[in-house]
């Protein structure tokens, strides 16, 4: 399912320039407050008409300036679901979600109540009221009176902004869940990088009312500089992993892909589970010989594919492990005294506990260290 958008439109002295096309699933509009994700989204739900441009949505025209189309809101069947829940306060759990169906009309129903309870593990909320859950029982709420109005499209904007880090832990396997399990394209705003990189499988990066790339999740995330200097620190490759192994003796997880094996605090999944492992340039070493007598367990043999120069005094490395890409921040200083170049064999020497939660998912299994 393919989503447009070629939008021009100007917010008293803000001018948003914006255009991308994304094979849906998940698409991140990543970016700081103030870039133009939430007009975007605005404007994909047609709250918003722009100046000039087109929103398409798997073929479907929702907003055509040219052509004058511009469906209005409540035929979009779009579901949104913001930062806070709006729930309503009056109403049980099992009101709230019922409300999401007269949304839609009875024949293009598909949601199925049931399935969308267990999905987000609600069945045991039916018969509260919002007051009595906690921020991420309210959001999963949110996203299941969202789905159940059947929409062709899921805007989720800042979702987790409000909630702190246990309970957004809650929630980010439910949302893998939805996107791998449902088929309805989601667009999520976010300005976390830990978010998309674990959630998205595309991000459209936005500064100052333009896009500034786009593209598959893994290819965006090696991009540094697209990043805030606040996230930077968070910025690497996703490596996309198998569970090979479990040692219990240790408490270990040994992860396997081309670039070699990775071995992580031990997560509850099944060997042979997918795994999304996101690798921080800032916690990838490079060594120019095979570490020996060393506590850190994760080495990866490659070779240089290219050395960027970021901002004084650091240097990335981008490291070809067999296909896979594998990015190390380091200092001048450093690359000077190894003396680095393209092509040269190198070990990317990684420390298990860099790997957390947030770090690691697996939407097939209950995660847990």
């Amino acid at each position: 399912m393919t989503i447009l958008v070629d939008v021009s439109h100007r917010l008293g002295g803000f001018q948003l320039e914006a255009r991308f096309a994304s094979p849906g699933h998940l698409t991140a509009l990543f970016g700081p407050s103030g870039s133009g994700k939430t007009s975007i989204v605005s404007m994909i739900a047609g709250l918003i008409r722009p100046d000039r441009g087109s929103v398409e949505i798997d073929g479907r025209v929702l907003t055509d300036r040219a052509s004058g189309i511009f469906l209005p809101t409540h035929r979009r069947r779009i579901g949104a679901v913001f930062q806070d829940a709006r729930l309503f306060p009056h109403m049980s759990v099992r009101r709230n979600l019922a409300y999401g169906k007269w949304f839609a009309p009875a024949r293009e129903r598909y949601a199925d109540t049931g399935r969308i309870v267990e999905l987000l593990g609600i069945g045991h909320l039916l018969e509260r009221r919002p007051n009595l859950l906690s921020g991420g029982e309210k959001q999963r709420v949110a996203i299941g009176r969202a789905l159940l109005a059947s929409p062709r499209l899921l805007l989720m904007d800042e979702p987790l902004a409000s909630l702190d880090e246990a309970r957004k832990s809650e929630i980010m396997p439910y949302i893998e869940r939805l996107r791998d399990e449902l088929k309805i394209p989601i667009v999520y705003v976010s300005h976390s990088i830990a978010e998309v990189a674990r959630l998205a499988t595309d991000i459209v990066v936005m500064s100052d009312g333009k896009v500034a790339a786009s593209g598959p999740t893994g290819e965006i995330i090696q991009r540094l500089d697209l990043l805030p200097a606040e996230e930077r620190g968070e910025g690497g490759v996703v490596l996309d992993m198998t569970v090979a192994a479990h040692d219990i003796r240790y408490g270990v997880t040994v992860l396997k892909s081309a670039a070699g094996e990775i071995r992580v605090p031990r997560i509850r999944a099944e060997t042979g589970s997918a795994v999304r492992l996101r690798l921080r340039a800032r916690d990838v070493m490079i060594a120019t010989a095979e570490p020996v007598a060393l506590s850190a367990q994760n080495i990866l043999r490659g070779k240089i594919a290219r050395i960027a120069h970021a901002s004084n005094p650091l240097v990335e490395i981008h490291v070809d492990c067999h296909g896979q890409q594998v990015l190390s921040r380091i200092t001048r200083l450093s690359l000077d005294a190894l003396r680095l170049h393209v092509g040269q064999e190198v070990f990317a020497v990684i420390k298990s506990v860099a790997f957390d939660h947030e770090n690691l998912s697996n939407s097939l299994a209950d995660q847990g260290f």
